[in-house]
């Protein structure tokens, strides 16, 4: 997973407003390398990972190599059972994609009630255009998903804005990352 997150963490980095964050969680984090990212690229922030109890220790070697372990640390659980950590800024990036639809609304509006007033959710993905027709990588994750999951699919940008707003988030963007990768961000 760090392979395919750390472009999309580093650009990241540039293109949100993170100058009065305090906290940012990686849902479902494994090695931790958008926390990582982003802590490096903005001094001021704290926060970390969320992901299985199994990942700790993966994570917290990654976190110490690049001398972050003040700033970032570990919360385990399981998203699909656990409430999500309370933060300013929930990432969740190739997570939404592995479920099927009952499933993804649940993980938005836990996020939602994770945030703080005023915080922001960031989905990251291999994002399908809204006419399903030019995002090959888009369409070809999504059959993949089809695949090797339980009624995970890839989505729209407009797909991801509305189930965000049914769960009472407003604002809702996209904004373009790197490779094949966009994000939809939105805020409490």
């Amino acid at each position: 997973m760090t392979a395919q997150s750390l472009p999309v963490a580093r650009t990241l980095a540039g293109v949100f407003p993170w100058g009065n964050v305090r906290t940012v969680v990686d849902v479902g984090t494994a090695q931790g390398s958008v926390p990582v990212e982003l802590a490096l690229a903005h001094p001021h922030l704290g926060g970390g990972g969320f992901d299985l109890p199994a990942v700790e220790s993966i994570f917290s070697r990654y976190v110490a190599l690049h001398g972050l372990s003040e700033r970032l640390h570990f919360t385990p659980g399981n998203f699909l059972a656990d409430d999500l950590p309370r933060a300013d800024v929930l990432v969740m990036g190739l997570i939404l994609h592995d479920w099927d639809l009952p499933t993804k609304r649940m993980l938005i509006g836990k996020a939602h009630a994770a945030l703080e007033k005023g915080g922001s959710l960031i989905v990251y993905e291999f994002l399908i255009d809204d006419d399903r027709r030019t995002h090959l990588p888009g369409l070809l994750m999504s059959l993949n998903m089809l695949i090797e999951t339980r009624g995970g699919f890839d989505y729209t940008a407009a797909d991801c804005m509305g189930w965000m707003r049914d769960a009472g988030f407003r604002n809702c963007r996209v904004v373009p990352l790197t490779g094949p990768h966009s994000a939809v961000i939105a805020n409490k």
